[in-house]
C-alpha cells in the first residue's frame, strides 16, 4: 500500500512528518510514502537520514494552508497546496489514504471536495478512537458539525457501528448516546429526538444514553453526539489529563518520600501515560467520505506522524469504506 502525507501540516513541519514517513516504511508499514510539500525544503529534511530512496517519493506542492486559512476557501484558493495535492494522489487512486496533521477544518472541506460523500450520507463526522479502562471506544462526531440534526445522530450512530465492527471486529457494537442523563426524558430537543429514532433503529444495537462520567469506563463500544459537545467533551478530557500529570509532578518534586514512591510507582505511571497519550493513536478519521483521510492532532511528532500511517493502513485494509457505501447504497 501507499499512502500520502501531508508534510506541512503540523505545528513544526515538515520535520515531524519527514521522519514519521521513514520510521513507516522502515517498520514495514507500508510499500511506499509520499511526502507532499515544498520539494527544496524536503529533499533538504530527508538528507538527514538514511532510508531506501525508492519507498518515499516527495510530491512538490508551492503552497501551505495554515490554522488561520478559512476552510471553505482553501479548495479553491490554494490548488497547489500540499493538503489539496496530498488528496488528489488519493482520489487518483496513487495513494491510498491521507494523513495530515494541519487544520481539520480545511481536511474535511478538501476531502469533501475531492472524495465527495458517500451516497445518502448528511454529513460527514470526524471519528476518533478513545483509551478507556476497558477496551478502545469510538466516539464522533468531535467537530465537523457543530449544528446537527436527530437525522444526522442516527446516520452517525451508524458509522460509528460500521466503524467498530470492521475495524475493531465487534460484531455488534453497543452504540450510546451522549447526554445529561441515561433517563430518555433527559437531554435537549436534539438529544431526545435522536433517542426517538435511535430506538427504533433496527441496524443498530442502541443501549440507551450514556453521561459523560461513564465515557472512559469502556462500557459501550461507540458514543454520538454533536460536534460541538463532542470537541468540548474531548478537549476537555485531554486538558484534564496533562493537568493531572503535572500536578502529580509538581508534588513529586516536593522531597524525597515522594520521589521514592514516584520511582516505585513509575511502571503504573508509564502505562498510564502511554495509554493517554495521543501519538499512539494516529489521527481521526474522516468518516462518510468515498476515501481514506486521517487527521492527526496539530503539535504531532514524529511517532504519532507513523502511527497515523499505521492507523490508516487498517483502515484500508479493513475495506471500510466500501462496506459504508456498500450499506448505504441504495438507501433514501
Amino acid at each position: 500500500m501507499q499512502f500520502a502525507i501531508d508534510a506541512f501540516g503540523s505545528d513544526n513541519a515538515p520535520s515531524p512528518e519527514v521522519e514519521g514517513a521513514i520510521l513507516a516504511i522502515k517498520e514495514e508499514l507500508c510499500e511506499k510514502v509520499f511526502l507532499v510539500g515544498r520539494k527544496e525544503i524536503l529533499l533538504k529534511e530527508l538528507a538527514k537520514y538514511f532510508y531506501d530512496k525508492n519507498r518515499i517519493e516527495v510530491i512538490h506542492a508551492s503552497e501551505i494552508i495554515s490554522m488561520k486559512d478559512a476552510p471553505a476557501s482553501v479548495v479553491k484558493q490554494k490548488k497547489d497546496s500540499s493538503l489539496v495535492k496530498a488528496i488528489q494522489l488519493h482520489k487518483e487512486g496513487k495513494a491510498d489514504g491521507v494523513v495530515s496533521a494541519g487544520n481539520t477544518g480545511a481536511v474535511m472541506a478538501a476531502s469533501l471536495f475531492g472524495y465527495g460523500r458517500v451516497k445518502n450520507i448528511l454529513r460527514p463526522a470526524i471519528a476518533t478512537t478513545f483509551p478507556t479502562q476497558r477496551k478502545p471506544e469510538v466516539i464522533l462526531d468531535i467537530g465537523a458539525n457543530v449544528d446537527c440534526s436527530p437525522d444526522n445522530l442516527m446516520q452517525f450512530a451508524k458509522l460509528g457501528s460500521l466503524y467498530s465492527r470492521f475495524f475493531f471486529n465487534n460484531e455488534n457494537p453497543k452504540v450510546a448516546l451522549l447526554n445529561i442523563g441515561e433517563e430518555s426524558s433527559k437531554g435537549n430537543e436534539l438529544v431526545k429526538s435522536a433517542y426517538q429514532k435511535l430506538e427504533k433503529y433496527k441496524d443498530i444495537n442502541f443501549v440507551g444514553n450514556i453521561e459523560g462520567k461513564d465515557l472512559l469506563k469502556g462500557i459501550v463500544d461507540v458514543v454520538v453526539c454533536d460536534g460541538f459537545v463532542g470537541n468540548v467533551m474531548l478537549k476537555t478530557v485531554e486538558g484534564a489529563a496533562f493537568s493531572i500529570f503535572s500536578i502529580m509532578k509538581e508534588q513529586i518534586q516536593k522531597d524525597w518520600i515522594a520521589k521514592l514512591g514516584a520511582l516505585l510507582s513509575f511502571p503504573v505511571y508509564a502505562y498510564l501515560k502511554r495509554k493517554l497519550d495521543h501519538t499512539e493513536y494516529g489521527g481521526a478519521l474522516l468518516v462518510g467520505l468515498n476515501g481514506i483521510s486521517v487527521v492527526s492532532h496539530g503539535r504531532s511528532n514524529a511517532k504519532a506522524i507513523k502511527n497515523a500511517v499505521k492507523f490508516a493502513v487498517k483502515i484500508a485494509s479493513s475495506d471500510f469504506v466500501e462496506h459504508t457505501k456498500e450499506y448505504y447504497k441504495g438507501l433514501v
